[in-house]
């Protein structure tokens, strides 16, 4: 549509603009429409197309104000795709341009088609010619930097989001082994002590202590490598496991949850994050801990919302909504934190996701399963 659009005022221009509205000027102006037309699927040629066309049309002394204009529109895509190619390309356009208009000025018997009286060209006027061509082409290059340079720093942020996330999962990974392995290591050390101080006097309590050290190094084993495994197998766990650990804690849940196959495995798995996060602080803060856990996936959108029916003392937002904050930030969602209307707490996350990404599509860093606290 803006292609459009663009194609339409260059001839629209051209047409107006030119001395006589004949077969030249039609001529002309076609040509630098379909200058203009080419711009998106091949930029490079579209710009030396109009930058000819303007040649020629600037030496024959019609369509001049289109001139530039057209050259300017076929610039933008140059320049906004390369920094290097943008430069030369309003090098390339500005010397040519501004220098037939000079030569166009200078010359006997140029331009071929005379401008009328009163009418601001190259011919006539050909220093205010010269300051709206450089105006229009270089307003077009320095306006494709910007676009350029922004799209740079936004996808720097989303970069420097991911490895934010990276970093934060693997400091939870890493108190989670140094929970397991700490207060494993602790009490195997006790018992061992124990086992050693007993060994010849009562038997038996060296045998209790031994069994204790067998079970506690077992369960150890098995945590680490339920930790590590979620690393190196990436898994997308039930929200129903969540449900039963917030309930085995003595929080009472009810849900009304959809199918969140229907999303990426990134968003599903920031989904239950936050779903665990808002559970845990549940279970922490809201008196009595009661609350309604709700997922719903709609094209283009994953929402999960938590609303207690208790109340929640007041105070300075800790570190689990700060979690959450930038989770839902991580894929450019919405969320609302806060009292409800009702009493209690809400929290409810939008989490958006292109529809065109596979469903089992998953971020890196995003592969490790919640476990349930």
């Amino acid at each position: 549509m803006l292609d459009v659009v663009a194609v339409a005022v260059v001839v629209a221009l051209a047409v107006v603009r030119s001395p006589q509205a004949g077969p030249l000027g039609w001529g002309v102006a076609a040509a630098l429409g379909a200058a203009v037309a080419a711009r998106r699927w091949r930029p490079v040629a579209a710009l030396v197309a109009a930058g000819a066309i303007g040649v020629a049309a600037l030496v024959v002394g019609t369509g001049e104000d289109a001139v530039a204009v057209a050259v300017g529109l076929a610039l933008y895509r140059v320049a906004l795709t390369s920094a290097r190619a943008g430069f030369l390309g309003v090098a390339g356009a500005l010397s040519g341009v501004i220098g037939v208009g000079i030569v166009v000025w200078a010359a006997p018997g140029l331009p071929l088609v005379p401008a009328p009286e009163g009418a601001e060209s190259f011919s006539t006027t050909p220093l205010s010619a010269a300051v709206y061509s450089a105006v229009v082409i270089t307003g077009a290059w320095a306006l494709a930097a910007a676009v350029r340079t922004r799209g740079r720093h936004a996808a720097e942020l989303v970069e420097s989001r991911t490895a934010r996330a990276v970093a934060e999962e693997r400091l939870r990974i890493a108190r989670d082994i140094h929970d397991v392995v700490g207060h494993s290591l602790s009490l195997i050390t006790m018992k061992a002590a124990v086992a050693n101080a007993v060994a010849q006097d009562r038997p038996r309590e060296r045998e209790d202590a031994l069994r204790t050290i067998e079970q506690v190094s077992r369960a150890a084993l098995a945590d680490v490598r339920t930790v590590l495994g979620a690393v190196r197998a990436p898994t997308t766990p039930a929200l129903d496991d969540l449900v039963d650990a917030a309930r085995s804690a003595g929080v009472t849940v009810t849900t009304d949850q959809a199918d969140l196959t229907g999303a990426p495995a990134a968003v599903r798995i920031s989904a239950l994050r936050i779903a665990q996060e808002a559970l845990t602080n549940v279970r922490r803060h809201a008196r009595p801990p009661h609350c309604h856990l709700r997922t719903s996936v709609e094209p283009g959108a994953l929402t999960v919302s938590v609303v207690d029916e208790g109340t929640t003392p007041p105070g300075p937002p800790g570190h689990g909504l700060l979690g959450i904050r930038e989770r839902v930030a991580l894929h450019g969602g919405t969320l609302h934190a806060g009292a409800a209307p009702g009493g209690g707490f809400t929290v409810h996350a939008v989490l958006p996701f292109d529809t065109a990404l596979p469903c089992d599509a998953a971020l890196p860093s995003e592969g490790t399963a919640p476990r349930a606290t």
